[in-house]
């Protein structure tokens, strides 16, 4: 029998109530979120002459943990229309409307007693059958079910979602004894596909997997921080984005989560694993006894390791000194591993001369990897019988590249545990015996397919949930039929390929469209059809705009005319080929990412897409075939009786002000993608199999190839004079530059195909060509050149 979720109670609307709450109206569910009626008046409900009785009142606490989530930045909501599938409730009025729901979701504080308490009602006004779960991260799932029905029990499991529940993808499902087989089965599936999280199969032990991994690795870097004598700087500089980690590094994310929280997760492991080897790693050094002593918990507390200060009207981030305690100037790490590895790219390859290094950061790598590779390998099978599951938790639920295990594999499992015993660790019996066995590595690719190793069986066992999945990294190796510097060709199976680029932010230049242009020719000829996908952290962050600035500087105009040429040609070769092109962005898509994907016959894109045409931002306007596209579509979009010139207004603001998607739904709004084209994946797992599934289907429904558009309307001097007017008067009013004017009375030029006398049908040609000569135009401007310059050595947006 089939289970659909189309309505889930969410119990608690605190960060994480709130948050699990979006992220289920996020994917179409109906919620009901209630909390606890607040026991007194506030000054304002005082001076408005409510009582306690007030509907306003009862429902106050949740009302305002929803409000502040849906203020809170990142968004927790695709789009904001998608907030009113959440319906308001408190505990003692709304209870009973639980019966109607299918999914019941406890999110109330940490404490045992309260969560029976919570668990009690849900058992009588529950229907029976309905599916319940925890959101506990650390208190042992089965101690809630004494005293639960049967049916209760059989539809109970632990549901951990990690902070914020929209971005970070791990749900670690955590049964218990009594728990259904099937029920566990649904939330595996259902929280992958629907939900698009990495779901991990936990077991009931003290804080799952992903925490008791992740903080046993930050308490263990809190020890040998003060052990090596690092700084703060230093530690979150050599584990960070170098390491394939978030931004936040270590400090930053301790400051980011709360090292109350941390700390909490800490004393419970102490508290509970009483047999853990490394169970006084998670005792708290001197220091941060005194930061937790003395209130320094980070960003909710306005200091942490790190503190904001404001010194004459300039903000000012200021670090601790873990000797002192004292906040001093930041200061900058250095070391000379990471300035050789600054251009290498691919993380593998990075993470080997990082680990190897024969530096202070070599030996900081090599002293923290051995306990973590000791750590891990001694949690099986206590934590998990599968090792696979301790990289999936750390990658979905830490941000972390690379998994602990995935490290150690690439590091070499022998070599890694030579290293281990010179930092005083060991591995755990089973992974000697692996290698004594002739097993040399945890993971192996046969035929496409990853393996791992099975400690219990003593081989290699295929990944499950993976075996109808289509994995770039599992192909890549044998499957790629041509390549250059940049990018790769991948043969998919079933007679489709995939186009994958990997340069720096995957940028687009004259490698990506080579590979582009040759694919395109490969599936038209011995193919069926073509995919561009990637498996970076973003799929292009754009042109190489570092290669124009170049150009443009050196006034070697031809050339660039030749290059902007060239990349409108291959936008349009996407556009008219013989074969379907399928497009799966995912991250940032922007600038000619966007333009790529267009052009594409159909976008299958993930969920999280911040796609947009952000050229204005450097002083130049869409100029790989964006700006006709947006003319394109606008033509297409007119309808009899619209008010021309103000859909023309819409579409000249988008780039303009150069809008950027804060999710795929988004870019449905902002007309980057295409309603009843185009499509959205939650499951970012499963994108590149959807896409491939797409670009088949187009071919057997009998793919013909496009014809070019001859009869676009452009509104010329009727939009021209809303574009001139219009920049004028912000120019005088001091809302926009006079460069900014310039680039707008450009952009208007071309998106209104040229100062046309009446409403005229003009084809691409002619519209690529007029966006070109403005595209080269604003390269000969000095301010744009300023803003281009500003944006490639400093990251930074110039506004000129």
């Amino acid at each position: 029998m089939n289970r659909h979720i189309k309505k889930v109670a969410v119990l608690g609307s605190g960060i994480m109530g709130s948050g699990i709450a979006c992220h289920l109206a996020n994917i179409g569910v109906e919620v009901l979120l209630l909390d606890m009626v607040p026991k007194e008046l506030s000054d304002k409900e005082k001076a408005k002459g409510l009582t306690l009785e007030d509907k306003a009142v009862r429902n106050r606490l949740v009302n305002d943990y929803l409000t502040g989530s849906l203020k809170s930045k990142p968004s927790p909501i695709y789009k904001k229309e998608f907030a009113s599938r959440i319906k308001t409730g408190n505990f003692d009025d709304d209870f009973e409307k639980i019966a109607s729901c299918d999914w019941v979701i406890e999110v109330v504080v940490e404490r045992l007693d309260i969560k029976k308490i919570i668990f009690e009602k849900v058992d009588k006004y529950r229907t029976k059958g309905t599916l319940v779960s925890s959101n506990t991260s650390g208190i042992p799932i089965h101690m809630m079910l004494e005293g639960r029905s049967e049916d209760f029990q059989k539809h109970f499991c632990g549901t951990h979602f990690f902070n914020p529940p929209r971005y970070l993808r791990l749900l670690e499902v955590i049964p218990t004894p009594k728990t259904d087989p099937k029920i566990v089965d649904f939330f595996m599936q259902y929280g992958a596909r629907f939900l698009g999280k990495k779901t991990v199969l936990c077991k009931d032990t003290p804080a799952f997997i992903a925490n008791r991994v992740g903080v046993y690795s930050i308490m263990s870097l809190f020890h040998t921080v003060k052990e090596m004598g690092l700084t703060v700087e230093e530690v979150d500089k050599l584990t960070g984005p170098v390491l394939g980690r978030p931004k936040s590094a270590t400090f930053r994310t301790c400051d980011v989560v709360g090292l109350d929280t941390l700390v909490h997760v800490a004393n419970g492991l102490v508290e509970n694993c009483p047999d853990d080897e490394e169970r006084d790693t998670f005792k708290l050094p001197d220091y941060v006894a005194k930061m937790v002593e003395n209130d320094m918990l980070g960003s909710k507390t306005k200091k942490g390791f790190y503190k904001k200060e404001v010194k004459d009207g300039n903000k000012e981030i200021l670090t601790l000194d873990l000797e002192t305690l004292e906040y001093r100037e930041k200061q900058r790490a250095s070391f000379p591993v990471l300035a050789q590895t600054k251009e290498v790219e691919d993380l593998n390859e990075r993470t080997k001369m990082l680990f190897f290094a024969k530096d202070k950061a070599g030996e900081f790598y090599r002293k923290t990897f051995s306990g973590l590779f000791a750590y891990v390998s001694n949690r099986i099978p206590e934590i998990s019988d599968e090792l696979y599951k301790v990289d999936d938790a750390l990658k979905a639920g830490f941000g972390w590249e690379l998994g602990p295990f995935e490290t150690w594999n690439l590091i070499g499992v022998e070599k890694g545990i030579e290293v281990m015993k010179e930092n005083g660790k060991s591995p755990a019996e089973w992974v000697s015996k692996m290698i004594k066995d002739g097993n040399k590595s945890f993971y192996q690719i046969d035929k496409g397919v990853k393996k791992y190793y099975d400690q219990n069986a003593g081989e290699y066992k295929v990944i499950p949930g993976t075996e109808d999945l289509v994995i770039l990294d599992n192909l890549r190796d044998s499957n790629t039929v041509w390549k250059n510097q940049d990018c790769h060709l991948v043969d998919l199976g079933d007679g489709i390929l995939n186009l994958e680029f990997h340069t720096k932010m995957n940028t687009i230049g004259g490698g990506v469209l080579q590979g582009i242009q040759k694919g395109i020719e490969l599936a038209e000829t011995d193919y069926k059809g073509l995919v561009i996908s990637n498996t970076g952290q973003n799929f292009s962050a754009g042109a190489n705009v570092g290669l124009i600035f170049m150009m443009a500087v050196e006034q070697e105009y031809d050339e660039l005319n030749f290059a902007i040429k060239q990349f409108q040609d291959t936008m349009m070769r996407i556009r008219h080929s013989a074969c379907p092109v399928v497009v799966a962005p995912h991250n940032m898509a922007l600038g000619g990412g966007c333009e790529m994907s267009m052009h594409a016959d159909k976008v299958v894109a993930h969920a999280e897409l911040y796609m947009g045409l952000v050229e204005f931002g450097v002083g130049l306007i869409p100029g790989g075939g964006g700006t006709k596209e947006f003319a394109k579509r606008l033509s297409e979009e007119l309808k009899e009786g619209d008010v021309r010139v103000n859909r023309f207004r819409e579409k000249f603001l988008t780039i303009g002000q150069a809008k950027v998607s804060t999710s795929a739904y988004e870019a449905f709004d902002l007309g980057y993608l295409r309603e009843g084209i185009d499509e959205i994946v939650l499951d970012r797992d499963y994108q590149l199999t959807r896409a491939k599934e797409a670009c088949l289907n187009l071919y057997n429904k009998g793919y013909s190839q496009p014809v070019k558009e001859k009869n676009i309307t452009v509104l010329g001097a009727e939009a021209l004079g809303l574009v001139y007017v219009g920049a004028d008067s912000m120019e005088h009013g001091n809302y926009i530059s006079e460069h900014d004017a310039y680039i707008s009375e450009q952009l208007g030029y071309v998106l209104a195909g040229g100062d046309l006398s009446e409403l005229t049908e003009v084809d691409e040609q002619y519209l690529l060509d007029l966006e070109r000569k403005a595209f080269l135009d604003l390269c000969t401007k000095k301010k744009t050149l300023e803003r281009i310059q500003s944006i490639v050595t400093k990251g930074k947006i110039l506004r000129n």
